[in-house]
């Protein structure tokens, strides 16, 4: 004999797959999601499958090859110090897009947990983490970008870390703010009565109701930490040489404005942007898919 929750399992687990498959047809019906989508995952090949292919050094230098506009042998020209343009721009994005998103993924992992706890568990622990925000959050952040990068030497992680410290205080806020709403639905009180851990009331009750709003947020913090390092790298205080990446390249090129080496400040200039667009069109194509009312 079939039992309820039988039922109930055979007729959920339909209708979930029939939300996601509608979310998936709303994100795709934006053109500018797919066009979002398929760059950052053509930026990843150039970055990260690009070097297997092109084979050339990008931390050595010809000496005899100067500042040489593009060409047969390198195709984007070389630098000041005889470095392969192309080269360069394919090892220097896999900084600038692993430093992007695993900050973006580190901040908003830890600021779901911190506006969960806080809102949660409410009083005066509510209040203490929520007012650590306020005070982080009235602080500029390029400010403590630039203490964290000039206190430390700077690497991989510690620019992730750098970047996370700051964009995490956004997701908590967001987080906190759903938990308020949700924590007083009769069902999430019948979790908590029947005696539901913590942790499993957060992830089967919680997050489901939020995850969405969080992503969209993620997504648009991938497009400022990539950002950020381009601009930190800009100012000096990115990835140390030679270590390449797209904001240092694109500061290095500054010195040669005037030289007409367009080929040293269009290519980084370029796929930063791209970076930029990209995931931004990712991130509104997702904001459109999660919200029901565009059915």
């Amino acid at each position: 004999m079939v039992t309820q929750t039988e039922v109930n399992k055979v007729s959920v687990a339909p209708k979930a797959q029939s939300n996601r498959w509608r979310t998936w047809k709303r994100f795709w019906r934006y053109p500018m999601s797919a066009i979002g989508l398929i760059g950052i995952v053509l930026l990843f090949a150039f970055s990260f499958i690009g070097p297997m292919i092109y084979h050339v050094d990008p931390l050595h230098g010809d000496f005899t090859a100067l500042l040489q506009p593009p060409s047969w042998a390198h195709p984007l020209g070389t630098d000041d110090a005889g470095h392969d343009v192309l080269a360069r721009m394919m090892v220097g994005g896999q900084a600038s897009l692993e430093v992007g998103f695993l900050s973006a993924f580190v901040a908003m992992a830890f600021g779901t947990l911190y506006g969960m706890v806080s809102g949660l568990v409410g009083g005066w622990v509510d209040m203490v983490l929520m007012r650590i925000v306020d005070i982080l959050l009235s602080i500029p952040s390029i400010f403590i970008l630039l203490f964290l990068n000039a206190t430390f030497k700077p690497n991989v992680g510690l620019m992730i870390f750098v970047l996370a410290a700051t964009s995490w205080l956004g997701v908590s806020r967001i987080v906190r703010g759903e938990v308020l709403k949700i924590k007083n639905e009769t069902y999430v009180e019948a979790a908590l009565l029947s005696g539901v851990r913590t942790w499993r009331l957060m992830l089967k009750y919680l997050v489901p109701n939020f995850i969405g709003t969080v992503l969209v947020t993620t997504t648009f913090a991938v497009a400022d930490s990539i950002l950020n390092i381009a601009g930190l790298s800009f100012l000096g205080l990115g990835l140390p040489p030679p270590a390449p990446n797209w904001g240092a390249d694109l500061s290095a090129s500054m010195n040669y404005i005037f030289q007409n080496a367009w080929w040293l400040t269009y290519p980084p200039g370029i796929l930063i942007l791209i970076a930029e667009l990209c995931v931004n069109f990712v991130g509104d194509g997702l904001r459109h898919a999660l919200d029901t009312r565009t059915d």
